[in-house]
């Protein structure tokens, strides 16, 4: 069942906790080390294909004149929210007529972005009316000072995500299988390039290997190293596999559905520069977004991405983005309680939430939850999202029980899943 679950990214995302569309591989494409000094400062803006710190003034004057701009994230990472923050408002300064466009945001929500833009909301009925928790999940603290910058300033706000269940079923069923008049009107994608497949592949396969609860860079040390011949073979064979073609159909439509929405507002008001704030693996080389938005032919887009002083900007790849800013390393309280896991990938189903593989070693395997299972009920509470679940687990206190109410099959069970008490908890 496991391969199942890698046609639907956007549930690993969710459930495991990645921190962006698609994890970068940096480690794996590093073909450029940029210099140490450069490196080491917060606060810059580097040109990767030149090693150059670039003037942040000149930087934002030919910014304001592109198209398109996208600015990447890793979905938890706070500097780099606070550094999106700031480019907006970089960009302010050159270009008045500036729109921006969310992936947190399915377009059914474009009516309710309207109203916050417009000042029309509080802080709190906005994340009410728009179903934060449910159509992001994420801590609207990371995201609030953006949503302000396009209050504060009466900017276009952009929805421009579809919602996950046309995503999952791209994932279960491939592409071709969805009826044309349930594709939420997108046209088909662009194929993606051999290198994003490639990409892709190793992302999918490093998900596979390690159970998804990260995505491990492949320059780790833990177990045994294949030869370098028998991993090209494997992926090779990967890449030829039904299920990763329908895994590479989930993310070119997810892909296709932000750069139709970007281009359609580009069309709306042409003499705007449109903004899109999003997940730095939609963005990375060209590939995604940008990708599909040469497709429909908007190809003066500027792609900018935050990186972390030190390694981390060293290892930069020449051709990730256009211009990366440094930012501080992430940095969390020593003291900061791991947020508790049960250790499944879910997906909804009619009834409940279906359980799609339990990982070896969780909570979920010492209850004896199965692939295949229904939940149903956790702590009394009704599921009808994923996002319900991750909730109740959200809650769950170190030491304590959840009692769990499945449909296996014919059977009804109740299942006790039991959270270890901390000095027992896994780091």
């Amino acid at each position: 069942m496991l391969s199942r679950s890698k046609r639907c990214r956007f549930i690993l995302t969710l459930i495991i906790g990645l921190s962006a569309g698609l994890s970068s591989t940096q480690s794996v494409r590093a073909e450029k080390h940029l210099d140490g000094d450069v490196c080491a400062v917060a606060g810059r803006w580097i040109e990767p294909s030149t090693g150059k710190v670039l003037d942040a003034s000149h930087l934002f004057s030919r910014l304001s004149k592109k198209s398109v701009v996208l600015l990447g994230e890793s979905h938890t990472v706070n500097e780099h929210h606070l550094w999106q923050a700031q480019t907006l408002s970089g960009l302010l300064a050159y270009k008045r007529n500036l729109a921006v466009g969310f992936e947190m945001f399915p377009r059914r929500t474009q009516e309710t972005l309207d109203e916050w833009a417009k000042g029309e909301l509080s802080e709190s009925s906005f994340l009410k009316k728009v179903g934060w928790n449910k159509v992001w999940g994420y801590d609207s603290d990371y995201y609030m000072p953006l949503f302000n910058i396009v209050r504060q300033n009466r900017l276009s706000m952009i929805a421009i995500n579809v919602d996950r269940k046309l995503i999952s079923r791209v994932g279960r069923e491939g592409w071709k299988a969805v009826p044309l008049a349930e594709r939420k009107g997108l046209t088909e994608p662009s194929p993606a390039s051999t290198a994003y497949r490639q990409v892709l592949a190793e992302i999918y396969e490093l998900e596979r290997r390690h159970g998804s609860s990260s995505v491990k860079q492949p320059d780790t040390d833990e177990g045994p190293k294949e030869d370098e011949s028998e991993a090209k073979t494997s992926l090779s064979k990967l890449m030829e596999s039904e299920d990763f073609g329908r895994f590479v159909d989930a993310q070119l439509t997810w892909d296709r559905a932000m750069a139709e929405a970007l281009w359609k507002a580009r069309k709306s008001e042409p003499g705007a520069l449109i903004t899109g704030i999003l997940g730095r693996g939609h963005i990375e080389y060209r590939y995604g977004v940008p990708h599909q938005l040469a497709d429909l032919g908007i190809k003066d887009v500027a792609v900018l991405l935050p990186v972390e002083v030190g390694k981390a900007c060293e290892n930069t790849p020449a051709d990730i983005a256009d211009a990366i800013f440094l930012v501080d390393s992430k940095t969390e309280p020593e003291d900061t309680p791991e947020k508790p896991k049960l250790g499944i990938l879910i997906e909804v189903a009619d009834n409940g939430i279906r359980v799609m593989n339990v990982l070896d070693g969780s909570i979920a395997q010492t209850a004896a939850l199965a692939a295949g299972d229904i939940i149903v009920k956790a702590a009394g509470i009704k599921l009808k999202t994923n996002t319900d679940l991750i909730e109740v687990i959200r809650r769950q206190a170190p030491g304590t029980w959840l009692p769990l109410d499945i449909q296996r099959g014919d059977q009804k069970l109740e299942i006790i899943a039991k959270f270890p008490p901390p000095a027992e908890t896994s780091p």
